[in-house]
């Protein structure tokens, strides 16, 4: 029997350009002497002799080598060989050296995406993208592998590779889908833990290797290959607080949440973490360097009870290559980070904080992303997912590529991704990073280094589209979700529904507070009433967004120092400062964030290379500032008036904001029962206040529930004792006043006792 091979098609499958290797390879129906037979072709380069091989009538049939680089053929006229299921077929293959494997033959099976699924895609409308896209366990006609997808419209043909193979490009070549530019393949027999990559052959000839821009794990940095997983066995196990998660939205709720860069809040022990055999536990990256999920786990779950954090913030999880990027240079979007241990590690670690009452915030990264060679840049030879032109598609700041999102795929990629998240990991919240670096087509660019929009502003039209719909998917697929925007500029309705033209998020961070109440902090007491209206300017836009008070990372890197060595004065002053700015910002309106290692007052500048300053809790001085964010977070979420009304003025209300010669600062907090109040005030001089008459809404007795000067946190232990009579003596345009001591740099809080 002859071959029916068209010989032109030999050439581009064993030099690997065809682009659909499925026209030659694998089984195909021919006539052979007027009689129906069926043709099955495999190339195999390395293979000396090669069988067709049917197990299950125990028929195994010679291969014929028709070309001298490894394509053979065997031609079945008869049953059970061209039966009506020619996928049960194997290959016997013996090599070189005598060694036989037998295997089945990728192409023999059909593609998983349908045209429904390839439809989407082109749209951008494919939410769950990442359930088809990447690399996904599958049983197909009762064999289990692996199905492999890949966007690369532009490339000429693309491989898989991997330690499966030998990381040999041209033993499994991928079918391209027309139209949309999706490669597509099979891999039968093919177990979890395989590591791979895509070959892909470039127009012109050259040939890259790439990471799976889907792929759900990789090795460990800086190796870069990705790891073949199954994110559906982890049994999850934090149902309830799912169920209630849904039931709020959050808004009313307290949310304190405790910023964390994994690897640097504590360091291993030096005597754990290894097994007998010396090798890493569950869980842990192969260098020891890092705590893993899991222990990371009971650690700040622990930590966070004790603090009165209702939620962990962790900077990036996705895979980055550059430890030094803090994961804000990311390259594996749906990729936790191998670093602390598998994708079913971190599904644990989310699971242990739900069931233990703390939600988890990520920081995502759609804004940009880096130019390392395995990575997103150039990904086909062209300007996939980012734009040709440097002036859109280079990041002036960071030396990174700025996503196309006026490309369907593109924005189906990252809304997809976000939803990854929620569904897979059951992340509570995104918190955007760099949304100004979007929003703006100028964003730290000079002039004539940007490209205006089509009516020749500097808005970023298809970023603002983007955003928009990443809102609205997220909001609308996972009830109870945060999605909270970096947003340090003006723009108006950040955290406002898309349907009045907003931007959709759930809160914004408060820059503009942060900088000015930093500020406002680094002046000298006596030079502070020169500069009052840094700290009263933020409630005249107060409750414009919803937002959230932060004092992350940024605050204390890059030359900072520290919050505590950013206070000004003698060693008391600089710790009475810092208890006196975090009372403020408890009480201030607005959510909380606050970067680890500024709740124990540490002295060095945070370095992600080295862990937190634990130590410094042996001295009273840091304890007491320990104890006092405590208490802040307990408080905080015991009282209503601290956290329910923080994002219309109905929730606060000065009592007087002019006192700009004694620096002082008073004002209400109510709750949504209006009786439901609290008397804050803070003295921002170390000067003690004495017979200070402060005006208040209703007579009785006010106890002294919060004091940043006790002893208790290091101050002083000046104060009013249990709490004050408030006398019918009009002050400050009410008709009841305390009249109190103010302790020097502090902030006190009263409350007025009810009878009910």
């Amino acid at each position: 029997m002859r071959s029916q091979v068209d010989v032109n098609a030999i050439g581009p499958i064993i030099h690997g350009y065809h682009n659909n290797p499925f026209d030659l390879l694998g089984p195909h129906p021919i006539e052979e002497d007027g009689r129906q037979a069926l043709a099955v072709r495999a190339y195999l380069p390395e293979s000396k002799q090669v069988w067709l091989v049917d197990s299950q009538h125990g028929i195994s049939r010679s291969m014929r080598r028709i070309h001298p680089a490894g394509l053979f053929e065997a031609i079945c006229p008869t049953e059970p060989e061209c039966n009506q299921q020619p996928h049960a077929y194997q290959f016997r293959a013996e090599n070189e050296s005598g060694e036989l494997r037998t295997m089945h033959d990728p192409y023999a099976f059909q593609p998983m995406l349908t045209d429904y699924d390839l439809h989407l895609l082109g749209e951008g409308r494919h939410w769950n993208s990442y359930q088809k896209l990447g690399a996904h366990p599958r049983e197909a006609n009762s064999v289990q592998g692996v199905n492999f997808a890949v966007w690369a419209p532009n490339a000429e043909s693309v491989a898989i590779v991997g330690d499966f193979n030998g990381w040999d490009r041209r033993t499994h070549a991928m079918r391209k889908h027309n139209p949309g530019g999706v490669w597509e393949l099979f891999c039968p027999g093919l177990p979890l833990g395989t590591l791979y990559k895509y070959s892909i052959k470039l127009p012109g000839g050259q040939t890259i290797e790439k990471c799976d821009p889907y792929g759900f794990a990789a090795e460990v940095p800086p190796r870069t290959a990705n790891i073949v997983t199954d994110l559906d066995q982890y049994q999850w196990e934090d149902s309830a607080w799912i169920e209630s998660r849904q039931r709020h939205n959050g808004l009313d709720q307290p949310i304190s949440a405790y910023e964390v860069h994994l690897g640097s809040w504590q360091a291993p022990d030096p005597e754990k973490g290894q097994s007998e055999k010396g090798q890493p536990e569950k869980g842990q990256s192969e260098s020891g360097q890092w705590l893993n999920y899991r222990e990371l786990a009971h650690r700040l779950v622990a930590y966070c009870q004790e603090m009165g954090y209702t939620h962990l913030e962790l900077m990036p999880v996705s895979e980055h290559p550059f430890t030094g990027s803090w994961g804000y240079q990311t390259v594996g979007y749906f990729a936790a980070t191998s670093r602390y241990g598998s994708p079913e590690d971190f599904m644990y670690f989310v699971d242990y904080c739900h069931q233990n009452g703390i939600g988890v915030i990520i920081d995502w990264v759609p804004a940009h992303f880096p130019k390392d060679a395995h990575g997103l840049g150039c990904f086909d030879g062209t300007a996939l997912y980012e734009h040709a032109d440097p002036r859109q598609g280079e990041h002036p700041d960071w030396g990174t590529k700025i996503f196309n999102y006026g490309r369907n795929e593109v924005r189906n990629f990252l809304v997809s991704n976000a939803l990854f998240w929620l569904d897979k990991y059951h992340i509570d919240g995104l918190r955007v990073d760099a949304v100004a670096s979007m929003l703006y087509l100028d964003y730290s660019r000079e002039e004539g280094d940007w490209v205006p929009n089509q009516y020749g502003g500097r808005e970023n039209l298809e970023a603002i589209s983007f955003i928009k719909e990443f809102n609205e998917q997220v909001h609308l697929q996972h009830q109870g979700i945060l999605t909270i925007a970096e947003e340090s500029t003006a723009w108006g309705g950040v955290s406002q529904p898309t349907y009045v033209g907003g931007l959709g998020f759930s809160l914004k961070w408060n820059m503009g507070w942060m900088n000015d109440t930093l500020r406002y902090m680094k002046h000298e007491p006596i030079h502070r009433q020169y500069h009052h209206d840094e700290l009263t300017f933020s409630l005249i836009y107060a409750f414009t967004e919803n937002f959230v008070l932060p004092f992350s990372h940024d605050e204390v890197v890059h030359g900072k120092g520290s919050l505590l060595d950013q206070m000004p004065g003698d060693l008391w002053q600089k710790f009475a400062n810092l208890r006196l700015l975090y009372g403020y910002m408890w009480t201030h309106p607005g959510k909380k964030v606050l970067f680890m290692g500024n709740d124990i007052a540490q002295w060095d500048e945070w370095n992600c290379d080295d862990q937190l300053q634990w130590d410094l809790l042996q001295w009273d001085t840091h304890q007491g500032v320990k104890k006092l964010v405590a208490d802040l977070n307990h408080f905080y979420r015991s009282e209503p008036a601290m956290h329910q009304v923080d994002f219309d003025a109905a929730g606060f209300e000065w009592i007087d904001c002019h006192n700009y010669s004694d620096s002082i600062l008073a004002f209400l907090r109510r709750g949504l029962d209006p009786n439901d109040f609290l008397v804050v005030v803070s003295n921002f001089t170390p000067v003690p206040r004495t017979g200070y008459r402060l005006g208040v809404p209703a007579g009785g007795w006010y106890d002294e529930l919060l004091n940043t000067d006790s002893s208790y946190y290091g101050g002083s232990n000046i104060g009013n004792a249990s709490g004050l009579q408030a006398d019918h003596h009009e002050s400050h345009g009410r008709p009841y006043s305390l009249q109190m001591t103010l302790p020097p740099l502090s902030t006190v809080v009263f409350k007025p006792r009810r009878n009910d």
